[in-house]
């Protein structure tokens, strides 16, 4: 018996062989303000849906880990308090407790796969943390991409993250990270991290092979797929950096650490630059959605295994 319930139209949608692409509930929950956030969560299932796929937004409600949400419940979501953040470490717990919760990155991972959802499309992902040499602060994303079968679509880790450590911790890890159309690895508000990604990729049918393919190879772990920010909505990496480093500071002066640091820092981020970064997050989640939905498309119709 699987511990994830599918909504009834992701149900069918997987029985019928259609694409799916699974969606995290944090940034219901923890990303946004109400009621933008039910607005934009609203918006990311769409833009699945307008590119031929079913969305499956991930969270536990009541104990029951679920892949899919009718719209009733992601409206309460978006309006619960104390909704617990869940990743690999507190996923059971919080389902043995008849808790409710929003996944993060690794907790969807983890739904995706048991439910046999082989994209998800994020914002951006965790990493190693600035500073992590000596707080060991290193995000459980990185592991959960090595070892759970599942395609993340990302506009890269998020840039307040140490990018070039993360890089080098997803080598490590035998992690595929694939810059969409072009040789750059994004930095989350930026289209360019300065870093040259490890392998690049144009076309979601390519993707899509890959991704089989390391299946057929038995390898463990599933892709990163960086997909760049819309050049639109980009906030240049020479304008974030000198926020980033302002924001940090301001973090150390209060002595902030720990899980309190991230969300601190988005906060802080988005009063420097008087709201553009959320503006910027909400067309990359968009993107990616969109991307992602094309990627699960072609990886349906590959011959079946």
């Amino acid at each position: 018996m699987s511990l994830v319930t599918p909504s009834p139209a992701v149900a069918a949608a997987l029985a019928d062989g259609r694409p799916v692409v699974a969606l995290e509930s944090t940034i219901i929950t923890h990303g946004m303000p109400w009621p933008q956030n039910l607005e934009i969560a609203r918006r990311i299932e769409a833009v699945v849906r307008e590119g031929g796929a079913e969305p499956a937004t991930v969270a536990v409600l009541g104990g029951t880990l679920r892949a899919g949400l009718e719209d009733a419940q992601i409206e309460a979501l978006a309006q619960a308090r104390g909704v617990a953040k869940l990743s690999r470490a507190d996923l059971a717990v919080c389902m043995a407790e008849g808790g409710t919760g929003a996944t993060t990155v690794a907790a969807t991972m983890i739904a995706a796969a048991m439910a046999g959802i082989e994209v998800f499309a994020t914002g951006g992902i965790g990493g190693v943390h600035r500073g992590a040499e000596q707080s060991f602060d290193v995000s459980a994303d990185l592991q959960e991409l090595s070892q759970t079968p599942v395609t993340v679509v990302a506009a890269g880790a998020k840039a307040i993250l140490d990018l070039p450590k993360t890089l080098e911790v997803l080598e490590t890890l035998g992690v595929p990270v694939i810059a969409y159309g072009q040789d750059a690895l994004p930095a989350f508000w930026s289209r360019s991290a300065g870093l040259r990604a490890p392998l690049r990729m144009d076309e979601p049918g390519a993707i899509a092979r890959a991704h089989r393919m390391r299946r057929r190879l038995g390898l463990p772990g599933g892709q990163l797929v960086t997909n760049p920010i819309p050049e639109e909505a980009e906030i240049p990496r020479a304008e974030m950096t000198p926020v980033i480093g302002r924001a940090m500071q301001d973090a150390e002066d209060h002595g902030i650490h720990g899980k309190d640091l991230t969300p601190y820092l988005l906060q802080r981020i988005y009063e420097l630059t008087e709201g553009r970064s959320l503006d910027a997050n909400v067309a990359l989640v968009l993107a990616n959605a969109a991307l992602a939905a094309r990627i699960a498309a072609e990886m349906v119709s590959l011959p079946a295994e």
